[in-house]
């Protein structure tokens, strides 16, 4: 791994920018060649690729052309700057490109070349939407220079994944491409000799016996990683799972109901203890007392008290550690998970252990069967079963120590193509929620009457409808990007650049959709980032702030934080509320500048701590790996519990 500044790593974006300019000074001269003439060089290209042991050697050619290719479709082409970052991909490093930068387009120089040995190339996106775009907008490039492409959506059937799998290059989401992995994992069945391949580690390719159908997969050659950040650190925490349905009993039903009105008549810190960082609950020796002791239906009878007191606990869980608009919201009597560092609909996916279907009891909603595992898989692990794996996104330099350890990928910060005149102002701190939120409420309103466009940042679908609610009352017309508008991200980001114009996200903020500015907005000081709260991660505090002064326009941020924030929910109640005491706020609510330093520590705290769980998760998958290899057995079918 290379240090942040460190001499190799300017070596390299020298050797980078040298080979940039000659793929510029290529590209120039084959403007005036026939689209018939790149087709053919195209597909000498791919004759080429599958027959020379380096692929590195044709880099400037590949390049050049789909750059010229560009130009001819989309109607513009590469910067000197995406070129780099290209070469960065192709080279397997997670290049770190600033929002607005193009990367998209970037994507297009590393999938052609890889795609060209007909191996296949995945370009894996965080959403369906993104995938299908993508596919739709960058397509024409790859098929004027005669490769195919293909896109994974999920409503597809397995015929039409296959085809889709079977082009050149393939579009889709971690997802659905992990999921597809466990599927042919299933259809190929337990049997190690047909099993599975492992990045620098030997591949197994016998035939899949005993299988009613082929997989849809082929080989992982090649993948892409869009937005990498989020897809191999945030996501990497819950493993990718197919279950086998455990039909629900009535005892079961009766006990989770009974368990949650069980849950309200227990005392904090005297029969429970709930450990805010971890969200979990434990009973003490005096709960399960009287657990055992509370009244209970009939039906529960049968039930041992070991079981019991596990319900109770996960119920206990459930209430203090897991809201709704925040954790999961609840659509159509159906709880769906949202996720913490995007804000999106988790469609498909459940907690484990219980824990779903303990937040189920909670709302009230119909209670769905528990699931047991029939395949699983980390996407650590999935990740590292291919031969050449990249990635791209706006933060990726504070998580280049874990990338490097997990992944074996560097990250190399890729420079912009224009200077960044983006300004911050100092963070306003107060003592409470309703005092941020009449501020962040006064400085919309100031923005707006400046002629500029607003884009709040809100940690919660909770907050972010609180906020509206507010601005509304102030007759303030804004437009909310959260969760239950998931469908509409798109259309509603494209419009946060107009004069005058006011949105609300929670994390997701439409990241990999551009905001651009009008040149009313531009002339007025360009787009405001309003932060009300820090997040879990800085990384996702600098994907918030980097939505404003793209591509050298003007913008500004500032951040607006509380000591009711939920990221200080992590800590003791008891710790929280010392603070509080100690607190001297002015006449508007404002404190000091120097509680800043509580919020960074507590951020970093949650940092080490999730940290902490994906290695663990890693750690106990490989040792669980080894085992099952030992004996014989297919690790991603056998990895239950």
């Amino acid at each position: 791994m290379v240090k942040r500044g460190g001499r190799l790593d300017a070596a390299r974006l020298s050797r980078w920018r040298a080979q940039a300019q000659v793929v510029i000074k290529r590209s120039e001269q084959l403007r005036d060649e026939s689209d018939a003439e790149l087709l053919r060089r195209g597909r000498e290209l791919r004759w080429q690729a599958k027959t020379q042991p380096r692929l590195s050697s044709l880099l400037v050619e590949a390049f050049a052309l789909v750059r010229e290719a560009s130009r001819r479709e989309l109607g513009f082409q590469h910067f000197l700057v995406q070129i780099q970052g290209g070469i960065a991909l192709f080279e397997g490093h997670v290049a770190e490109m600033q929002t607005g930068e193009g990367k998209t387009l970037t994507a297009t120089l590393p999938a052609f070349l890889r795609g060209l040995t007909g191996r296949g190339c995945h370009i894996v996106t965080v959403n369906d939407y993104l995938a299908h775009r993508d596919a739709e907008t960058m397509g024409p490039i790859y098929e004027r220079l005669g490769l195919s492409v293909g896109c994974i959506e999920t409503p597809m059937q397995t015929e039409e994944r296959r085809d889709a799998y079977a082009k050149d290059i393939t579009y889709g989401t971690a997802k659905e491409i992990g999921f597809d992995f466990l599927r042919d994992r299933l259809r190929i069945g337990a049997d190690a000799t047909s099993g599975y391949r492992r990045r620098n580690g030997p591949s197994f390719t016998g035939s899949a016996r005993g299988a009613n159908e082929a997989p849809v997969q082929r080989s992982h050659h090649f993948a892409l990683i869009d937005e990498a950040d989020s897809i191999l650190i945030d996501e990497a925490r819950t493993p990718l799972i197919i279950g086998l349905t455990q039909p629900n009993t009535a005892a079961t039903v009766n006990l989770l109901r009974w368990s949650q009105r069980a849950s309200l008549r227990l005392e904090r810190d005297v029969e429970f203890v709930f450990e805010p960082d971890r969200r979990m609950a434990y009973l003490t020796d005096r709960g399960c007392r009287k657990v055992l002791l509370m009244a209970k239906p009939s039906l529960l009878d049968c039930v041992d008290a070991e079981r019991m007191y596990k319900h109770v606990e996960q119920a206990l869980s459930s209430r203090y550690g897991f809201q709704r608009d925040r954790d999961y919201v609840v659509v159509e009597e159906k709880v769906v998970i949202v996720d913490e560092s995007t804000g999106r609909q988790m469609d498909g996916r459940k907690w484990q252990d219980g824990l779903h279907q303990a937040v189920e009891a909670k709302e009230l909603v119909p209670i769905t069967a528990a699931t047991g595992q029939a395949a699983r898989v980390t996407v650590q692990t999935y990740f590292r079963q291919y031969e050449h794996v990249c990635g791209m996104t706006g933060t990726a330099v504070q998580a280049r120590r874990e990338l490097a350890n997990t992944y074996a990928i560097s990250v190399s910060p890729i420079p912009t193509n224009r200077p960044c005149i983006r300004t911050g102002a100092p963070p306003r701190i107060f003592t409470t929620l309703a005092a941020k939120r009449q501020a962040v409420v006064q400085e919309v309103a100031k923005m707006h009457a400046a002629g500029r466009s607003v884009l709040v940042g809100t940690p919660s679908v909770d907050a972010s409808e609180a906020l509206g609610r507010a601005l509304k009352e102030c007759g303030i017309a804004h437009q909310v990007l959260n969760a239950h508008f998931h469908e509409q991200e798109a259309e509603i980001v494209t419009r946060a650049g107009q004069s005058q114009a006011v949105t609300i996200a929670t994390n997701m903020a439409g990241r990999g959709t551009d905001i651009q500015l009008d040149e009313k907005v531009r002339a007025a000081g360009g787009l405001h980032v309003i932060a009300t709260e820090m997040h879990s991660s800085a990384r996702i505090d600098r994907q918030l702030v980097g939505r404003a002064a793209r591509q050298g326009d003007p913008g500004s941020f500032q951040f607006f934080l509380s000591l009711e924030d939920e990221l200080l929910r992590c800590l003791k109640p008891d710790k929280v509320a010392r603070f509080r005491a100690k607190a001297r706020p002015n006449a508007e609510g404002q404190l000091s500048l120097q509680w800043l330093g509580l919020f960074r520590r507590t951020q970093r705290f949650l940092e080490k701590m999730h940290r902490k769980e994906r290695k663990h998760l890693l750690k106990h998958e490989r040792q669980r790996s080894d085992a099952h290899n030992h004996m014989g057995l297919d690790p991603f079918l056998e990895l239950t519990e």
